[in-house]
């Protein structure tokens, strides 16, 4: 049996060990933290426990298959709910559109509330959505870049859907209404992009939420993470938490051993789950071979600051996820992608499970969190000064648009900054979801599912292809398995 080492254990890591136990690799997961997940891991604080990331499940099959393979049924591990409303949105005008659920109810309220413009304006965006998702998700989401000759034969149909506009400017092509264009361009935010930025093959989100739906996991995100980590302990993959890889010894262009703080492992091959800017200069110690993925040329993705936080009232009309958009937008968004300063008016995106899982109460109580997007750590912000500044800004717009009376309501809270994601998950720069998800930084310019530098290592995760999100996350080991059959002779 091959000895297969999988570094980190995010969702990407997750199913890649999945995938290589199918194929009788031998497989050991190294994890840094004292659970797995990831961005997905599990945060318990006064013994209010919270998910620490990805809360929105969208293409739950891709989920679903890391049983099936293995002969199990999702279902005897963990359960979905559907997601009604998908979002909320709230407006710097105190206006709410709810998005998602039934789409001709929600074209009627586009219709009444905006104008009868707009609600063709986005079946017609709809439509474009789907032909996108059709070219990006279908043929190309698991599928391995690895020269740029890959990418031919698929320029033709990403020339039609105009894969080089931005996300922002398609929307705006469909509605006239700025509220509803803030809305319907929203989706790059969730995987670390600017939609003013963002290639607008990221609109195919828009139709895979309603193909398939939102879902939230019955107990929370970490749910998924026990069941998946259960999963491995059946299959026979073995999970070594508290170890932290710090290096790599190499033999003629491959890896041999991976050294931790816990001791040392012989591997056949290496599959990452690492961010890949930390892991060449952290752990590798080398610069990319590849030259879209030199650090002066990167863009990583902006940072965030999350307050987790639990109330002794019940918000009963707060809706699972609401986005609270201020007033500023592209101006703001270009402050924490570009200019990299502090800000004092950012949106925010409101979790609340209780509206959905109504057993997943805790303590009698509500809980949340509230993320706000802010630059990443080349901002050289000191949060240790400004980080509780920060948080009464966010929990004075949180009292005005959501929750009145948070703080007389307040029985926990605590709040992460950019340091935890430089520091703990070993981001670059402390960037939330590695590198921008930007035209020159897509498919074959994004990291390599195979590291051009070594025989035997492999990447998953979000930096890689096809990119972040949790159905993003999970398709890069698909691809990235893909390549590891092929070399290892395996049909």
């Amino acid at each position: 049996m091959k000895k297969a080492i999988v570094i980190g254990s995010g969702f990407g890591g997750l199913a890649i060990a999945c995938r290589l136990k199918k194929h009788n690799f031998d497989v050991k997961l190294l994890e840094k933290q004292s659970d797995l997940g990831g961005r997905a891991r599990t945060f318990t604080h006064n013994d209010f426990k919270y998910d620490a990331g990805p809360t929105v499940i969208t293409a739950p099959y891709l989920i679903h298959e890391l049983f099936q393979m293995h002969g199990k049924d999702s279902k005897d591990y963990y359960n979905l709910i559907k997601v009604n409303p998908f979002y909320r949105f709230i407006f710097s005008d105190k206006s709410h559109f709810d998005y998602g659920d039934n789409l001709l109810a929600m074209l009627r309220v586009i219709k009444k509330q905006y104008s009868y413009e707009d609600a063709l304006g986005y079946i017609a965006l709809l439509k474009h959505s789907k032909r996108i998702f059709k070219t990006a998700f279908t043929k190309l989401s698991d599928k391995p870049f690895e020269s740029l000759g890959s990418m031919m034969p698929y320029l033709p149909e990403l020339l039609r859907i105009k894969f080089y506009e931005s996300v922002n400017s398609s929307v705006s092509k469909f509605m006239k209404n700025e509220n509803l264009t803030k809305a319907l361009s929203m989706h790059p935010l969730l995987v670390g992009g600017n939609p003013y930025t963002t290639t607008s093959i990221y609109l195919l989100i828009q139709y895979l939420e309603w193909k398939w739906g939102v879902y939230y996991a019955e107990g929370g995100t970490r749910s998924i993470v026990n069941s998946l980590e259960k999963l491995l302990g059946e299959i026979g993959v073995e999970c070594h938490k508290n170890t932290e890889v710090i290096n790599v010894i190499k033999n003629n262009n491959k890896i041999t051993t991976i050294e931790t703080d816990n001791g040392s492992f012989n591997a056949d091959l290496v599959v990452s789950n690492a961010d890949p800017s930390m892991f060449y200069e952290k752990v590798l110690r080398q610069t990319p071979k590849k030259i879209s993925n030199k650090p002066s040329i990167l863009k990583h993705s902006m940072s965030l600051f999350v307050i987790y936080f639990s109330t002794k009232k019940i918000y009963d009309e707060i809706q699972h996820h609401t986005i609270i958009f201020n007033k500023r937008h592209k101006e703001l968004l270009s402050d924490i992608f570009d200019k990299k300063i502090m800000i004092d008016d950012p949106s925010l995106y409101l979790h609340r499970p209780l509206a959905t899982d109504i057993g997943g109460q805790q303590f009698e109580s509500d809980s949340f969190y509230v993320l706000a997007p802010v630059p990443n750590n080349l901002s050289n912000i000191d949060w240790e000064k400004c980080g509780d500044s920060f948080k009464d800004t966010i929990f004075d717009i949180l009292e005005e648009f959501a929750l009145p009376g948070l703080r007389k309501n307040l029985v926990d809270s605590f709040y992460i900054t950019p340091k935890y994601f430089e520091e703990d998950l070993n981001t670059h720069v402390g960037s939330g979801f590695g590198i921008q998800p930007i035209f020159r930084q897509s498919a074959y310019f994004r990291y390599s599912n195979k590291a051009p530098e070594f025989d035997n290592l492999y990447f998953v995760g979000a930096s890689t292809h096809p990119g972040a999100g949790v159905p993003g996350v999970i398709s890069t080991a698909k691809a990235t398995e893909k390549l590891i059959l092929k070399d290892y002779g395996i049909n």
